[in-house]
This record gives structure tokens, sequence and C-alpha cells, in this order.
């Protein structure tokens, strides 16, 4: 695996902790800011819908742009974004910050998994993003819990100090270990890659990311009031199972990265329906504190163990358009993570309980299973022109527009 994969998910890691470390200084950054905590939280909601937004948005705009130039400019607008937040006088500066940073983080992914593919050889897709979502799990073991206890001693601007500390470092290894790469013969048409959307394997791709991430994290932001009111946890053992979550995606991630290239739709439906199963077992044994710890870590296995390939099978069915390919998951994943909290919230608010979320989680997950037996059955079907890539059947050989591993990959 070149290094320059390791540094993207560096860069992951940042970007990661940044996204989702507001969740352990809400309180004090709505008492700073003379604002009520559901205020707060809509710098949480600010930053997933730029995410949504912001990926499909930048990947065309920046499609004609060298892609190490596009990567530097992205990670230095992110940690410049860090550096306003942790300045930021007000809560509508601090509100501005997050959406900068959120269009700067989504371009990033979009770009960097566009480049991160093209490194490696059509066999190690899924490898290769295991490395950078590995980024992804780090932050929510180490970086998230370090924000937390950063903003409890020193202050909540101290997390964002630190995120962009991490940012400039970052930053000096993508300069110093990203490969200029060189330019395509033929100059990318971003109206030829959006055309990938005209394919419905790309969007049955769209549906499977969107409700397999929806369905855990449906269950998962709302795992500290379930531990304590209806596990009967202490409120000290929070962080320590949200940390246990995050060990979870990190082994999920390193497994499901090694076995998808050969087996990818054996890791769809496989982490899924875990997913599905570990979900009911929350609904029913919530009520017993280990229970709940034990099945918090499987969750996170489950939910990453299948990341690698849910990315790795959109490059699979765009790989005419890379870089949208990478904004397309990302937005999807966001979606999935903005949608999954709503209708937790919304199964709160109809007073059905905390256990209910994992019900309607469940009823995501399995939703998700059906898109990919659909998936599944149209792959193996009669060949079919697509619109924008017609790689083989066989996942395991790259499309005829794919890079081989021996050329010079697409800028």
């Amino acid at each position: 695996m070149p290094s320059a994969v390791y540094i993207l998910g560096l860069a992951v890691f940042a970007l990661g902790t940044s996204e989702f470390m507001l969740s352990g200084i809400l309180p004090a950054i709505a008492d700073d800011m003379d604002v009520t905590i559901p205020q707060a939280g809509l710098l949480i909601s600010a930053f997933a819908i730029g995410m949504v937004v912001g990926a499909p948005l930048l990947a065309v705009a920046t499609l004609r742009l060298p892609r190490r130039t596009t990567l530097i400019a992205l990670i230095s607008v992110f940690g410049l974004g860090q550096v306003a937040g942790a300045l930021a006088p007000t809560y509508a500066v601090l509100f501005a910050s997050r959406i900068v940073s959120a269009l700067a983080c989504a371009g990033f992914w979009a770009v960097g998994a566009a480049v991160a593919i093209a490194m490696v050889p059509v066999t190690q897709r899924a490898r290769a993003m295991a490395v950078m979502i590995g980024g992804l799990s780090i932050a929510n073991v180490l970086g998230v819990p370090a924000g937390a206890f950063l903003g409890d001693g020193l202050g909540w601007r101290a997390a964002f100090w630190a995120v962009g500390v991490a940012s400039a470092i970052a930053l000096v290894g993508v300069v110093a270990l990203i490969p200029r790469i060189p330019l395509p013969a033929q100059r990318p048409r971003p109206r030829r890659e959006l055309a990938i959307y005209r394919d419905s394997q790309v969007w049955l791709s769209i549906t499977v990311t969107a409700l397999a991430a929806g369905g855990v994290f449906c269950a998962f932001s709302y795992l500290s009031p379930l531990l304590t009111d209806v596990a009967g946890l202490d409120e000290g053992w929070v962080p320590t199972v949200l940390a246990l979550f995050g060990v979870g995606a990190l082994v999920g991630t390193t497994v499901g990265g090694r076995v998808a290239d050969a087996h990818l739709f054996g890791v769809l439906l496989s982490g899924i329906t875990a997913s599905t199963v570990f979900l009911v077992a929350l609904a029913l044994l919530g009520g017993f504190a280990v229970a709940a710890v034990v099945l918090s870590f499987l969750l996170g296995f489950s939910a990453f163990y299948t990341a690698p390939a849910l990315n790795a099978r959109m490059f699979n069915v765009a790989g005419a358009a890379p870089t949208l390919a990478g904004a397309t998951t990302t937005a999807a994943f966001n979606l999935g993570n903005t949608g999954g909290p709503w209708l937790g919230g919304t199964v709160i608010d109809a007073g059905l309980g905390y256990p209910a979320t994992a019900w309607a989680g469940a009823a995501m997950t399995v939703t998700a299973i059906g898109a990919t037996a659909v998936s599944l059955r149209l792959h193996r079907g009669p060949a079919t022109k697509l619109v924008a890539s017609s790689g083989p059947k066989d996942l395991n050989s790259p499309p005829r527009d794919a890079p081989s591993a021996s050329a010079a990959p697409p800028r």
C-alpha cells in the first residue's frame, strides 16, 4: 500500500475528529455562546448537510484541477476553518466556520478517495479505502474522546485548535508524499461524469450506503441515554462505551478491507445482516448493561466492516467518474448519518422510548439488505450497456476505464 494512502488516512483522522467531536463539547459551546443545547446541536446538522451538498458540488467544480493541488487547497481551507472556529466571537461566526469546514471536508473525502483508488490496482481498492476509513475509526477511538478531554480541561476552543494542528500535520504529509498525478490525455468532462446518475446500479449503491449507515446511527446517536436511562449505567461509563464502539469500527474496517476485494457482495450481505441482528438484540436486551456494552462494540464492527465494500462498489459501478464516485459515496454516508438520527428522534418524540430507535434502525438495514439483493441480481444478470462505464461483471478485474496497476492514474 503506497505511503500516500496512509497520509490520506491521517488527514481523514483530522476530518473525522472535527466532524464528531462536538457531541462531547456541546454543553460548553452552548454556555459560552449563550444558546440552547438544540441550537448548539444545529452545528452538527450544519456539518452533515454541508458534507451531503458539498461532496458532489466540489467534485464537479474541481474536476479539471490537478488532484494534488486540490487536496492541498482543501486541507488548508479545512484547517483555517478550525482556526476560525477556535477564534469565533459569536455563534453565527462559529456556524459559518462549520459550514466552510464541512465543504472542505467533503471535497477532500471525494478527491482523496479518487486519489487512493488511482494509486492501487483494482484488486486492492477496498484495502485502500479501508486505510482512509481507518482514519475515521481512529478519530472515534482517540480523536473524539481527546476533544472532550481538552474541552473539559482547557475549554471547547482547545479542541478546535488541536484539530487545526492535526490538519497542519496532514498538510505537510500531503505536500511531501502525494505524487504529482499526470494529466490525462483527454480532459475530464463534467457532463460525462454526471452521466453515471443515469445508471440504476449507482442509485442502488447510494440507497444501500445511506440505509446501512442510517440504520446503525439511528440507534448509536441515542446510545448515551439508552445506556444511562435504560441499561442503568453510570454516566462515567458512556465515554468508555463510545470508545468501545470506535474500537469495533477500527477492527471491522481492517477485516472488511481485507476481505471485500475478493468477496464484495458477501461482505455487504453478511455485514448488513449482522447489523440488523445486533440492532434487534439491542432493542430486546438494551435493559441489560452487559448486553448493551457488548452490542455497542459489535455494532461498531458490523457498521464499519461493510464500509470499504460500500466504497469499492461505488467505484466499480462508476469507474468512468472516479471523483464523482467518491463524492457520491461521501454524500450517501452523510445522508444516512443525517436521516438515521432524525428517524430515531422521531421515534423518541412519539413516546416509544430509546430501545425503539434500534427497531427503527433495524427496519432501515433490512431495507438495505433488500436493495443489496436487487443489486446482486442485476450484477449477475445479462450484460447491459452502462452509461458512463462498461466494466466487466467480475469484481476482481478492472473496468475498461479503470487504471491498471502499471498505468499512470488519471488526474
